[in-house]
Formats: structure tokens, C-alpha cells, sequence
């Protein structure tokens, strides 16, 4: 009596129910390694968690406008302008517990029942459960292996109709890791300027993990005729491994922005204040550590591919950005475990490698796309690599 019908249309996070489920096993003295999720493994940078620090010993302990302080707010804008070549006025900005409640907002304040969104696959798994949430219709679009799991013009115009409101790209993507070029940029770019109704949420939140010299790029940059139907959204998680702190943020028409604000003060109000005065920092401070980090994962990412790709029955390709590996796991359907037990899905990929290796990855099916898995490499690199090799091993038990 107390559910909700909405609910019915919605599920658990399937990234978060992994990672759970890895550590029920751990903490019954299971050996298990987790590759399931999408979180940084490095600490928050020192001037960062001191920046917090100090404002607790000044009291800023108070609420904020809702929108986000004018601090950071500004600090956004410099951000968007010396990074992504993108003029902001502050009332554009809007500042959320998360790149997920941007999002979050922006479908429930903008979508009426009925209105479709289009959601490339694969893509991040609460896409389309939040379109669900807010009314509107998810419009699934599978991504072709040729393509590289990317978006392509044909299958945009193919996905549109006259429900169309917003499409959703996310780049580099999760969970594949690939990043939209430019070109492809441009590409897309030409079939929505032909589409007056299409609005845009370009998701960069892996924007500054993009590797291999690739430059990144976002659509309100490479088109901006396109700008005021763009809204776009980044934060402070993955860049700077502030995951936990819980801030996001969004930039787009004031007239969006403005509705987003209003649904915001009357469901969580401002974003934690004290992460507002560490965002700022994170965004204005030393920038030096990403470029470490990135050598990090690189190498990481390298490592883990050549194992996975080394293994009989799976494919992967090298991404470029983000810190995934989404390999195809198609030539194994039909097989048997040791067990007998017969592979028929990614789901039974990943709950074999769970319980006959001990690791813990997200099956395609979360993500839209299938069969494939996903395992995240922001992680220790002895266990990641560890954890590759039982994959391999576990794989190499199939018949």
C-alpha cells in the first residue's frame, strides 16, 4: 500500500547491486576481487580535502542558493570557457548533488508523459530509468560493433520522431570507453539541426580521462548554432576522484536552468555546502595529478586489454577514454561450465565468473547491450590484473 506505481517502472542500479553482492561475499571470507565499480581508486587530492577543511573552521556550515554558490558557479564558467572554448553567464549554471541529479532534473522538469528520448546503447545504466521516473518514453538505439559502439547519423535519424525531446550522449561513454571524435560531432550535429524539437544532453563526465593524445571535444563546442538546445553536464567525481562529495553540475538555456532550480529547491535544495567550497578548489587548484593519473590508468587499461584480448572467445575494443573495458562475450553463449550449467547470457557470464573465480564484473544487459561485460580498471593494478587472469582462466574452462 505504500509503492508507488512509478516504481514499478523502475530497478535497483545494477552497478550498485554488484558491488554489493562482491561484498556480502568478501565479508563472508570469499576471495573475491571487484571490478564492478565505476569509482577512482585514487584519494582526493590533498589541497582539495584541506580547501573543505578550512571551511569547516570558518563556519561555512549554512545553506547556499539553491543554484550553487556564486563561487563556484564562476569557477564553473572559467572552467567551460578555458577548457571547452564555451561563454557561460552564471544564471546558466546549476549546481546538484552529482552529475545524476542534473540529469535527474532536467528530465523531470522538461519531459510530459509520452515525450521520447533517445539513449544510445550501451549506455549508463539510470539513463533510462530516470526518463521512466519523469513520464517519457526511453528510445533505445544499439550501437554497432562497426561503429564502435558509437552513435552513428543513420541511426539518429532512424531513432527520431515527431515525440522526439532529448537525445542523451555520453562520451567517453560508459560503460565502452569510446569517445566521439569531432567529426563524429559534426556529423550528428547536421541531423539535429534538422530536428527544431531535439534537444541535446551532452554527459561529460569522463571528460578529462580521454587518452592516446585524442583531444576532447563536446557538441555545444564543436556546433554552436546548436548551443541553446544543448544542455551540458560534468562534475567533480571521476576527474578528481571525488566521488563521495557529491557534486555536479549543468549548463544550458537559462529558461531550462531556471525550471531545474525551482524543482531543485523543493526537493533537495542546495548541494552540500561544504563540497561546494572543495569543488571550487578542485576546479581552480593545481591540475597537474590528472595527467598522472591518466598514465596510471593508461597503462592499467593496456595490461587489462591484452590479457582480455588474449582470450579465446572474447573481443574488446581499446577505448579511449573513461576506465572500462567492454569486451564481447558472444562467442561464448551456448557453452558449458565445468559445472554444466550452460552460458546463454551475459548475466550467466558474469555470476560464473563470480562464483567459480571470485570476480565481480556488470553484465551488458545493465547497459543495454548485450552480450558484453563490463569491468572497470579504477582499480589496484595487481588486483585488476589479477583479476584478469582469472577471467581468462575461468573463460579457458568452457567447452
Amino acid at each position: 500500500m505504500f509503492v508507488s506505481q512509478r516504481m514499478s517502472r523502475i530497478k535497483p542500479s545494477p552497478t550498485l547491486a554488484v558491488s554489493a553482492r562482491a561484498a556480502e561475499l568478501k565479508a563472508q571470507g570469499q576471495d573475491i576481487i571487484s571490478l564492478g565499480a565505476g569509482e577512482p581508486d585514487f584519494d582526493t587530492p590533498d589541497h582539495i580535502k584541506l580547501a573543505a577543511t578550512i571551511a569547516l573552521s570558518e563556519g561555512k556550515t549554512k545553506y547556499t542558493v539553491v543554484e550553487g554558490t556564486v563561487a563556484l558557479r564562476q569557477a564553473i564558467v572559467e572552467k567551460f570557457k578555458k577548457e571547452d572554448d564555451l561563454d557561460y553567464d552564471l544564471n546558466q549554471i546549476i549546481v546538484s548533488a552529482g552529475a545524476k541529479q542534473v540529469i535527474f532534473n532536467a528530465f523531470l522538469a522538461s519531459l510530459n508523459p509520452e515525450d521520447e528520448v533517445i539513449i544510445p546503447a550501451p549506455y549508463w545504466v539510470s539513463y533510462p530509468d530516470m526518463v521512466e521516473i519523469a513520464e517519457g518514453v526511453p528510445v533505445i538505439v544499439r550501437c554497432l560493433p562497426e561503429g564502435e559502439l558509437k552513435l552513428t547519423p543513420d541511426l539518429l535519424s532512424e531513432a527520431i520522431t515527431p515525440k522526439s525531446k532529448w537525445l542523451v550522449l555520453n562520451s567517453p561513454n560508459n560503460p565502452s570507453g569510446m569517445a566521439y571524435s569531432r567529426k563524429e560531432l559534426e556529423a550528428l550535429a547536421e541531423v539535429i539541426r534538422g530536428v527544431p524539437h531535439l534537444n541535446v544532453i551532452s554527459d561529460d563526465i569522463y571528460e578529462r580521462l580521454i587518452f592516446d593524445g585524442l583531444k576532447f571535444a563536446t557538441l555545444a563546442q564543436v556546433a554552436p548554432d546548436l548551443k541553446d538546445r544543448i544542455l551540458t553536464v560534468n562534475g567533480v567525481s571521476k576527474t578528481y576522484a571525488m566521488t563521495g562529495w557529491r557534486i555536479g553540475y549543468g549548463a544550458g538555456p537559462v529558461e531550462l536552468i531556471d525550471v531545474m532550480t525551482t524543482l531543485q529547491s523543493q526537493s533537495t535544495s542546495n548541494a552540500c555546502t561544504i563540497s561546494q567550497v572543495a569543488a571550487v578548489a578542485a576546479l581552480k587548484g593545481p591540475q597537474d595529478f590528472i595527467k598522472e593519473w591518466s598514465k596510471v590508468y593508461t597503462e592499467r587499461r593496456d595490461a587489462a586489454h591484452e590479457i582480455l584480448s588474449q582470450t579465446p572467445g572474447l573481443h574488446c575494443f581499446m577505448p579511449h577514454g573513461a576506465f572500462y573495458l567492454y569486451p564481447s562475450c558472444v562467442e561464448l553463449m551456448g557453452k558449458k561450465t565445468p559445472a554444466g550449467a550452460i552460458i546463454s547470457s551475459d548475466t550467466d557470464v558474469a555470476t560464473y565468473l563470480l562464483d567459480s573465480v571470485g570476480v565481480a564484473v556488470v553484465p551488458g544487459i545493465s547497459f543495454g547491450l548485450s552480450p558484453y561485460f563490463r569491468i572497470s580498471y579504477a582499480t589496484d593494478t595487481k588486483l585488476l590484473l589479477e583479476g584478469c587472469h582469472r577471467i581468462s582462466q575461468a573463460i579457458s574452462l568452457l567447452r
